[in-house]
């Protein structure tokens, strides 16, 4: 028995989302590694050994803490700019005071890639860089079992409250005397997410029984991610927030008589924003984020300001456990920031650099079997010696100069070493699973093997554009702006396609009259049925005659013109797409039509585009929908207005102002209703055309209403900005079904390539590139009340992807209405669309392999190989639909 195309397909596309599963547990490294933590810490080591028999120092314990109390804010997407640029002078003057004149330390910490919260999180109190597989679990974050701050602070006693994003409660639990969790991913709250936190400060600055205050701030990452870093919401947050740092700082200072030690109140963010507000790339504005040590143990500041010194955002555990009087964590790579503990002896300055270098220097033991030939690890045992040196001058009495110099020697060659090592360190985080790779790879170059047949039957053009897009994917620049590849690859494909309709009119001239007249004669009733019915003309024979005197019949009239002008109007449609986001790395920054309408000053030009737009849905997808399904999309799309007035994004003619903003929770529902409902009558007359009858009549219209419940769901999903991206892809298939596809008596192959080009065409369009910090998590939670896993990982996906998915679909719902064809297109097409995404899979498998040493492969390589191993899976779920749907079509075969 001969296996059908799509049954092979989907299985050959279900075995290669396994393989690229396999190839990315490999891939995605563990991060380095010291013993799993035990029981409660050692002392560490002593003082290096003076030279000479015998002699032995007398400081073994581990230091005692520097600060009796410390308070650490972190607040949620604070850029370095925020704070020492232009907002930080204008709304957070309290804290500018603080920086230039106060007794205080200021940094710019880099964050590495993937700058999002939950490994950031991770950075900060275990000093080690996570895996950059992070970002997939930071949506559900378990217990964080390695070594790190938070538990050596329990394990000594000191008592730690939290509150803020509960990404802590679930990293850290069982560790906090006291706490109150608030949900990170509801990025519709800007208020109460801070106000929850705020609440309990009267009261806990109050109370003397506690040693370490954590609490995270969401409301400005909240902003960032709905109405980006120039948002006029965003000055009255930092205000908020300098208020909060303004009383956490008087209040410390307030109960600073009574206790022998200083308090330290430390400011940072676990990332920053991109110009579009999200985060999780590696642009400047996301891994640059301030670092503020405020305390009366510093010294006041006087003289120019200089600009704030970069250092790694790992530095902060091991500057913190140092603050603690507790052992630096296990894992750390991070270095102690030296200005912190400047104000001590010399003694005590070089301890703690001996503390950090030996943990440094323990960590590359256990995971470089080379470690004696490390340089850093050279260095410290040299800067060791010399530490041992100065210890013997210093117990022998001597406080000449000849020991202050040589003090000033041993901290330059600790500090040299200490960046030696952590740099060192830093690079072993690619520590591959080769055999997993390997494997992963062998599965999926298995595949598209088997397929390579079917490129008989696309052009030379989409032959030319599919190689040249896979090549590119060998250079980070092409995958940094993949949209322009796409982007001319769809304008050359209008071009061509141009050429083709305008080379088939005047080869009409040239025809028999007759042979025309007679073919028309005979295609009036079909051409009279294809316009009721959406099917396609019955092919009349193979010669390249007949394929052109059958196009006559649909190039006549007013319809010849159009057709002639239909890849000219797709062309237009496509350049102002191009202007309404701007996407990719270089040009991100760049402002667009996206950010004009988004501001508040043009809230009326964004509610009148959306409003057209939502009619312009209506009449391009009702045509083909059943009465019901028409009056349930049109309450729908309503309601989709009503949700984005709900939630301030646009606004009624007859309101005057959005004051009275909310969730917009009713609202979303109200859509989702209409979603279920036309997505319910699809599906039933799908299985009704399955399996009582297989009318395909039925199926068309069960496959239309399935497409149109997806439209309205997008509809709901996208920005009110974005909206016309949903207008021009449902104008440009309706152009293409009727006045390209069928003149030109398109293959299943050709058709099915050019859905794949411009489904691709349409993820940039909608402002997706291939970096982390473009996914728009707030559609996870449109009418969500509170954070449920699955359904905000289905609504983010399905957002994200729905350029391709909808193409998808839409391919499927012409192959199945083309009753002309062959009934295997349905089979063909989604063979051929199987095909299109294993091959760059399978490719970008390889190249990633050979380059994962490259520079780049964390900031630009990984976060497409994420992408692209989710696009499979989507892809896989897409094929098995095809499969079910050609279900009838082989039955008849086999009858």
């Amino acid at each position: 028995m001969r296996l059908r195309a799509g049954v092979l397909a989907a299985g050959c596309l279900l075995l290669q989302a396994m393989g690229v599963a396999i190839f990315l547990r490999g891939f995605f490294p563990t991060a380095v590694r010291a013993r799993p933590r035990g029981g409660p810490p050692g002392d560490g080591p002593a003082e290096p050994a003076p030279p000479g028999s015998g002699a032995a120092s007398n400081w073994s314990a581990v230091p005692p803490p520097l600060f009796r109390r410390v308070v650490l804010v972190l607040i949620d997407a604070l850029r370095q700019d925020f704070v020492f640029g232009p907002k930080g002078k204008q709304f957070m003057p309290y804290a500018t005071q603080v920086i230039e004149k106060g007794t205080s330390y200021s940094f710019v910490a880099e964050a590495k890639p993937p700058t999002v919260t939950m490994p950031r999180i991770k950075a900060l109190m275990t000093g080690s860089i996570p895996g950059f597989i992070d970002v997939v679990v930071n949506l559900n974050s378990p217990a964080l079992l390695d070594d790190n701050l938070i538990w050596q602070a329990k394990t000594a006693g000191k008592r730690i409250i939290f509150y803020g994003d509960d990404t802590w409660v679930k990293l850290f639990p069982k560790h906090f005397v006291e706490y109150d969790g608030t949900t990170s991913f509801f990025v519709s709250d800007f208020t109460e997410v801070d106000d929850n936190v705020t609440r309990h400060l009267d009261r806990v600055l109050k109370r003397e029984d506690w040693d370490l205050l954590i609490l995270h701030y969401l409301g400005l990452d909240h902003i960032g991610h709905v109405t980006g870093p120039n948002s006029p919401l965003v000055g009255p947050k930092l205000r908020e927030m300098d208020n909060i740092l303004k009383k956490i700082h008087i209040s410390l200072l307030s109960k600073e008589g009574e206790a022998s030690l200083p308090s330290l109140l430390v400011v940072c963010g676990d990332h920053g924003m991109s110009e579009t507000g999200s985060h999780g790339g590696s642009s400047e504005g996301e891994v640059h984020t301030p670092l503020l040590f405020i305390s009366s143990a510093f010294e006041k500041r006087s003289g120019p300001l200089t600009q704030p010194e970069l250092v790694q955002q790992t530095d902060l555990a091991s500057t913190l456990a140092v603050g603690l009087g507790l052992p630096i964590s296990r894992n750390s790579v991070g270095t102690l920031i030296l200005p912190v503990v400047g104000g001590k002896t010399m003694r005590e300055q070089l301890r703690f650099l001996h503390l950090n270098g030996f943990q440094l220097s323990r960590l590359l033991e256990e995971n470089t079997p080379a470690y004696e030939k490390d340089p850093g690890y050279e260095q410290f045992k040299i800067a060791e010696k010399s530490h041992g040196n100065w210890i013997k001058l210093y117990l022998e009495g001597n406080n000449s100069e000849i020991l202050m110099n040589l003090g000033k020697k041993v901290l330059k060659q600790y500090l040299e070493a200490l960046k030696t090592l952590s740099a060192s360190l830093s690079k072993q985080v690619a520590q591959y699973d080769m055999y997993s790779m390997m494997v992963g790879t062998v599965i999926v170059m298995e595949n598209p093997v088997v397929s390579s047949s079917s490129w008989s039957e696309v052009d030379v053009l989409m032959l030319a554009g599919t190689i040249g897009h896979v090549l590119s994917l060998g250079a980070s620049s092409f995958i940094e702006e993949e949209h322009q590849t796409w982007y001319f690859l769809i304008n050359t494909l209008c071009l061509a396609l141009c050429q083709e309709l305008c080379r088939n009119y005047f080869l009409l001239k040239e025809c028999d009259p007759q042979h025309g007249i007679s073919l028309k004669q005979n295609f009036d009733s079909i051409g009279e049925a294809s316009d009721c019915k959406s099917i396609d003309v019955p092919a009349s024979g193979n010669s390249k005659l007949d394929k052109v005197a059958s196009s006559a019949e649909f190039i006549k009239g007013s319809d010849k013109w159009i057709s002639l002008a239909s890849p000219w109007i797709i062309l237009i449609c496509c350049r102002l797409l191009r202007s309404l986001n701007q996407t990719g790395v270089q040009w991100a920054h760049r402002p667009d039509f996206g950010h004009w309408l988004t501001s508040s000053e043009h809230k009326s030009e964004l509610s009148f585009l959306a409003a057209v737009s939502l009619v312009m849905i209506f009449f391009l997808v009702q045509r083909r929908c059943s009465l019901v399904s028409k009056i349930a999309m049109a309450l729908g799309l309503l309601g989709v207005y009503s949700y984005r007035a709900a939630i301030g994004n646009v606004v009624f003619p007859w309101q005057h102002d959005s004051k009275d903003i909310s969730k917009g929770i009713t609202e979303a529902r109200f859509v989702y209703v209409f979603v279920l409902g036309i997505v319910f009558t699809g599906t039933k007359d799908l299985l009704k055309s399955q399996v009582i009858s297989a009318d395909s009549s039925v199926k068309s219209t069960g496959l239309w209403e399935v497409y149109s419940g997806l439209v309205l769901l997008a509809a709901l999903l996208f920005r009110p900005h974005n909206l016309p991206v949903l207008v021009f892809c449902l104008l440009i298939q309706t152009m293409m079904t009727k006045y390209i596809w069928r003149p030109l008596k398109c293959d299943a192959a050709q058709i099915t390539i050019m859905h794949y080009w411009f489904g691709q065409a349409f993820f940039y369009f909608q402002g997706n590139s291939n970096g982390i910090a473009t996914v728009d998590v707030s559609a996870g939670f449109v009418g969500l009340e509170s954070y449920v896993e699955i359904p905000a990982i289905f609504l983010t996906a399905f957002a994200t992807y729905a350029g391709p998915l909808l193409w998808a679909i839409h391919l499927l719902c012409y192959l199945s209405s083309e009753v002309s064809r062959n009934a295997a297109a349905v089979g063909h097409g989604c063979f051929c669309y199987a095909l299109m995404r294993s091959i760059p899979v399978a490719v970008y498998i390889l190249l990633v392999t050979g380059l994962r040493y490259h520079l780049f492969i964390w900031s630009v390589f990984s976060p497409k190989l994420l992408y692209e191993g989710v696009h499979v899976f989507i892809t896989a779920a897409i094929c098995l639909f095809f499969t079910a749907m050609d279900q009838n079509h082989s039955q008849k075969v086999q009858d």
